[in-house]
């Protein structure tokens, strides 16, 4: 027995890993590094005494350490090692691998385990860095290492190629780091020796010539050795790992050699070792990809390396921007991040085609990718290429800021991207990069209020009106400190530093558009589109500024500038952006809300006098009502209306007079549309806020029956409205009638609320049933026929989006009142029926209605499908009469409905149970309800029906198929059984739905009983095998226990998940020719010698690995290297660039980059690479 590693207790015998008697100490190596107490470079200094003792035993260790790594039990003896060849000791190894245990150290989730691959990596490269200056040079450890490895990369059990590639990419670049030192080593060395040989004779020491000689010599033979080292390494295992099966090993070799190239880009930033990042761009999993870009991130980021990655950057830059388009968003985000260094590197490097591929995508809804995009963007179009000569510029013309070009050069590029509605995203996608910019709104609102000095040009309207767009989203987005909707998850807690910041950016935006804002509305005033804009300002104000600054009189200018756009205005987005700010100036933590409600209320009372008088004119002139009356009217209800959303205007009691108007034109059926929709609207208001007083109040009686009559009379009014002939007053009549519905239902008394009891209202069946007419009328139709009543030839897309959108807000309105049991759910079959015809429009309204009915009565919910069908079914019989084509189209359109409701059942047949039987049920009366006029021996007229109905029979089990049958043969005559002609066939069909199936209905309900037979994968792989029935079970026994069977322990087995990174098959021995890794003191002149050692990739062993790793591995001439061969990649050598003392290398390597060069191999293949 040789002790090794005393210090850190360990020992083997016959060198085999023992336990100490504590059983306390780690005893392997796999167990120091897993549990990594110890320094790493103290566990690298004890192998390396241990191996200086018994070199054969550390060997066996280290062997061993990298098999358990794979998570293999097995384990590696002294005589297995000192007399069996690598390629049999690994197949000994897969024989005692344990694919079922699914334990890889590597790839196992957890705090220890990560810990434990980062332990596996420093290792491996502290272990090379301790032994650089001699371990590596015996040809022993280093030959046996690189040999082991190798044999594993090759080794059909995934483990061991996972493991063994992670462990030679750490080499190599370990080695590599070695290969840089020595040739620093070696120019140091040269100088030396050049500077020493220079003296004069006399000073010259001859001594440390020689020395210097030796010493130069010395680190030459150590480079060469390195260089074969490296060599094994990359042929052996890199060129045929980098297009691995497994995604996780090709990530691991691109990751690497994206390390050697920037370690040491003399020798490997060449296109020779390019190509193989450039290929695997193509990569079909997104991890690797990620890989590839990242590597390239780290060249492209010294600018020192741009000439060496020119033609690189020829050949691959389409792909590159093509991957910013990639449809994982991480690749996506740094393909971006690439091209940006690309910019930054060469701005002749993109083509502005490149660039304006990359541009759009600061409107992705994507955060990061539109961010990236906004980075490539501040660098390419507002970054200041000189700062001071622009800042003297602006000063020459008067500016505070030099921003003025950058700020117009955004709003040009926004108004040639046309995605007005997007600006925030925008702002958004540029706010990390171009924050300067943005919240530059002294420089904005220079451009906008101040004449263009000489050299500006003036800002068209267009631009102004992009610009303030630009201005208030800068805006929300400083006071806000969160992205827009539909960018991120939500609203995060900010830190404290964006805390302060948000606060110090809303005191600076308030003191400056305080003073600004009313300049800019008197400006603008005129224009609806700008003012709209800039009346959300206030909204962002910092409101304590006003009282605390002393700016009362820049308050009372705002209000001056709002009730100048009120009256001037009728656009309702405008008059709604006033009635917002007017409602945020009157919040009551503010001191200046007195003021502002002095103000208002002065507005409202003009408004109010101002429309009592223009409807008395309207009233009494009636018929003869010209369009000044009219539009007075109309006018002062418009911004009435708009206040009212906001603002409590009960007292003013505008109901009475809108109640007028609409009764009025109820009467004389002459009131024009819009004053109708605004009355109505205005109404609805007037009712929701005395439903607020009520209900924050202790209301009294009279006050109850008060609202109830308004109430009352409104609702009346509305329902009278649907008949009325203009589509908009029906349309918002329509809308009012299911909020107000919905409001005043009885869910109004829920919560302790019964003293509102009399404010309830149901709604009688004349109502129901006019809602669901209007719903059929205006809900179900084509768009073909709507856009046949619209005037003008052709009719925008945006006009047919938005006429859909106006639809689905209608069926939305009326099934909810279904839902939650306003209006009966038997009306919900007039719309169930259309769930097959108008899919794409509604189908997910209709979908999700029948799933909350069911929640609410599963058997009424199946009535109401049954009888959705059974009304489709009189319809047809109405159109083709009793005699029905059952192939035709309309037959199968209504059987295809049928089938898509019994999957809206789901899997759970013992929930369903009941209401699927009720079903059959109110089909098998509706199928026998009318006998045929002509005789018994004719079929019912209805009896087609049950073909419909057997779409359904699915969905019953086994014991109810057998009660729904009986209860089937109860209609039915002897001879009705005996028939067989084909007028009989739905019958037919039906009964053998019921009859069949039984066996395969049971196993849905009871199979499953054994979790762990569906969980536990054999040996073979094979799937798992279904439990056969007991022998001697009734089949209808016990149908309680069914239910319980299937709630407490059926489960769906799922799909069998390989182990990761293992294999089921082993490889068969190959004969020993073609091994030419072996142990021994020779090994590394065979490897150099020979190229036998080339690995057949057995893929189609494997499921997973048959597959083709690249999609289209090249970007042009496509499908020429679909059969890459690994024999061409073999010829390259590695060699490290010649140090000042080495000879000059007179042959040139050729270009992998150019379409016209062949690589030719020793079997005369050639092969173009593009």
């Amino acid at each position: 027995e040789k002790g090794v590693g005393v210090a850190r207790g360990r020992g083997k015998a016959n060198g085999v890993a023992q336990h100490n008697g504590d059983g306390g100490d780690p005893v392997t190596l796999f167990e120091v590094v897993k549990l990594g107490k110890s320094a790493m470079q103290s566990v690298v200094d004890e192998w390396i005494e241990s191996y200086k003792q018994d070199r054969d035993l550390a060997l066996l260790d280290l062997i061993n350490f990298f098999i358990q790594c794979s998570g293999c039990k097995g384990t590696v003896r002294i005589e297995m090692f000192r007399n069996m060849q690598n390629a049999e000791i690994i197949r000994k190894m897969t024989e005692e691998f344990d694919e079922d245990s699914g334990d890889y150290p590597l790839t196992m989730p957890g705090p220890l385990w990560k810990k434990f691959r980062y332990n596996f990596c420093e290792f491996i490269s502290v272990l090379i860095r301790q032994c650089q200056y001699s371990i590596i040079y015996d040809e022993y450890m280093m030959d046996t290492v690189i040999s082991l490895l190798t044999g594993l990369s090759d080794s059909q059990v995934r483990a061991f190629r996972h493991t063994s590639t992670l462990a030679a990419m750490k080499l190599m670049t370990a080695l590599v780091n070695v290969a840089l030192n020595l040739s620093i080593h070696q120019d140091n060395t040269q100088r030396q020796y050049e500077a020493e040989r220079n003296k004069i004779a006399g000073k010259r020491a001859n001594d440390k010539l020689e020395l210097l000689l030796q010493k130069r010599k010395e680190l030459q033979e150590n480079q060469d050795e390195i260089e074969n080292m490296m060599n094994s390494i990359f042929k052996g295992i890199f060129v045929h790992r980098y297009r691995d099966a497994i995604a996780e090993i090709r990530a691991i070799c691109i990751e690497e050699i994206g390390v050697w190239m920037k370690m040491y880009s003399d020798a490997f930033l060449n296109d020779s070792y390019l190509k193989y990042v450039g290929w695997t761009l193509h990569d079909r999993q997104g991890e690797v990809r990620l890989k590839c870009l990242k590597a390239l991130q780290n060249l492209y980021t010294n600018r020192e390396l741009f000439p060496k990655l020119e033609l690189f950057t020829n050949r691959f830059k389409d792909r590159i921007v093509s991957m910013t388009l990639d449809k994982e968003y991480d690749v996506a985000v740094e393909a971006i991040r690439l091209v940006t260094l690309i910019l930054q590197g060469s701005e002749d490097a993109l083509s502005n085609e490149d660039c304006e591929n990359v541009y759009h995508l600061v409107y992705s809804a994507h955060r990061p990718v539109a961010v990236a995009a906004g980075e490539f963007l501040h660098r390419k179009l507002f970054s200041r290429h000189d700062p001071q000569a622009e800042e003297a510029l602006a000063k020459r013309r008067g500016r505070s800021s030099p921003n003025g070009n950058l700020i117009r050069m955004l709003v040009l590029f926004f108004l040639e991207s046309e995605l007005h509605e997007h600006a925030a995203y925008l702002v958004d996608s540029l706010w990390e990069s171009s924050q300067e910019l943005l919240k530059d709104w002294e420089c904005m609102t220079e451009l906008l209020t101040e004449e263009p000095v000489q050299g500006e040009e003036v800002l068209s309207d267009r631009q102004e009106s992009a610009l303030i767009e630009l201005m208030v989203c800068t805006i929300r987005q400083a006071a806000e400190a969160h992205p827009p909707v539909g960018r991120g998850t939500g609203k995060r807690v900010l830190t404290a530093k964006e805390r302060k910041t948000q606060i110090d950016d809303k005191n600076k935006l308030t003191e400056h558009f305080i003073m600004t804002l009313p300049m800019l509305l008197s400006k603008y005033q005129a224009d609806s589109e700008k003012v709209a804009n800039l009346l959300q300002i206030p909204q962002f104000f910092d409101l304590d500024v006003y009282s605390a600054g002393r700016m009362e009189k820049h308050l009372d200018a705002l209000l001056k500038q709002i009730r100048l756009v009120v009256e001037k205005h009728i656009e309702m987005d405008v008059l709604e952006a006033c009635s917002k700010t007017y409602s945020i100036l009157c919040s009551e933590e503010y001191t200046i809300m007195n003021r502002v409600d002095i103000a208002r209320s002065q507005l409202i009372d003009e408004m109010t006098d101002r429309f009592a008088h223009s409807v008395e004119g309207l009233l009494q002139e009636a018929e003869e009502a010209d369009d000044d009356d009219i539009y007075n009217v109309l006018s002062t209800l418009k911004r009435l209306t708009a206040f009212h959303n906001a603002h409590d205007l009960t007292r003013w009691d505008l109901f009475g007079n809108c109640y007028r108007l609409l009764k009025a034109g109820i009467e004389q059926g002459s009131m024009p549309e819009q004053i109708a929709v605004q009355a109505l609207q205005c109404s609805h208001y007037s009712v929701l806020w005395q439903l607020v007083k009520i209900t924050e109040g202790a209301p009294s009686k009279d006050d109850l029956v008060a609202l109830r009559r308004v109430v009352k009379s409104f609702l009346a009014v509305c329902q009278q409205c649907l008949s009325n002939v203009n589509t908009p007053v029906k349309e918002q009549a329509f809308m009012l009638l299911c909020d107000l519905l919905m409001i005043f239902s009885h869910q109004l008394v829920t919560g302790g609320r019964d003293g509102l009891q009399p404010l309830v209202f149901n709604p009688d069946m004349t109502l129901q049933n006019e809602l669901l007419n209007f719903v059929l009328d205006h809900v179900f139709v084509d768009q073909d026929d709507e856009s046949q009543s619209m005037e003008g030839d052709e009719e925008d897309e945006a006009n047919k989006i938005e006429a859909l959108h106006k639809r689905r807000n209608l069926l939305a309105a009326f099934c909810k009142l279904i839902i939650f049991d306003i209006v009966d759910m038997h009306a919900a079959a007039d719309i169930f029926k259309h769930y097959m015809k108008y899919y794409n429009d509604y189908g997910d309204i209709i979908k999700e209605t029948l799933s909350k009915t069911r929640q609410t009565d599963k058997i009424l919910c199946a009535k109401t499908l049954i009888l959705s069908l059974q009304q489709l079914f009189n319809e047809l019989l109405q159109d083709q009469g009793p005699n029905l084509d059952r192939t035709s189209s309309h037959v199968s359109g209504i059987k295809e409905l049928a089938r898509r409701f019994a999957l809206t059942f789901g899997l759970d047949q013992i929930k369903t149970r009941e209401a699927v039987a009720t079903l059959h049920k109110d089909g098998i009366e509706f199928a026998f309800k009318f006998q045929n006029p002509r005789g018994p021996e004719f079929p019912p007229i209805n009896l087609a029906f049950l073909e419909v109905l057997s779409e359904f029979s699915s969905k019953l089990i086994r014991q109810d198929k057998k009660t729904v049958h009986s209860y089937l043969e109860k209609f039915m005559s002897e001879s009705m059984s005996e028939r067989r002609e084909d007028v009989w066939l739905p019958l037919i069909s039906y009964r053998n739905s019921l009859l069949t199936g039984g066996d395969e209905d049971h196993m849905s309900v009871t199979s499953g009983s054994s979790s762990k037979a569906g969980s536990v994968r054999s040996k073979k792989g094979r799937p798992p095998v279904h439990k056969k029935r007991i022998e001697g079970e009734e089949p209808g026994s016990s149908v309680e226990g069914s239910w319980m069977l299937r709630n407490d322990t059926l489960q769906t087995p799922g799909a069998l998940q390989t182990p990761q990174l293992t294999s089921t098959v082993l490889r068969e021995n190959r004969p020993a020719e073609h091994i030419s890794f072996l142990k021994g003191d020779n090994v590394m002149p065979k490897i150099r010698e020979t190229h036998h050692f080339i690995i057949n990739e057995e893929r189609g062993l494997m499921e997973d690995d048959a597959e083709p790793i690249f999609e289209d591995v090249m970007m042009s001439s496509r499908g020429q290297l679909e059969d890459m061969n690994e024999e061409f990649e073999d010829t390259m050598v590695i060699d490290l660039p010649p140090s000042r003392n080495r000879r000059e290398r007179a042959e040139l390597r050729p270009d992998f980059f150019d379409s016209a060069a062949m690589i030719e191999d020793e079997s005369g293949f050639s092969m173009p690479m593009f």
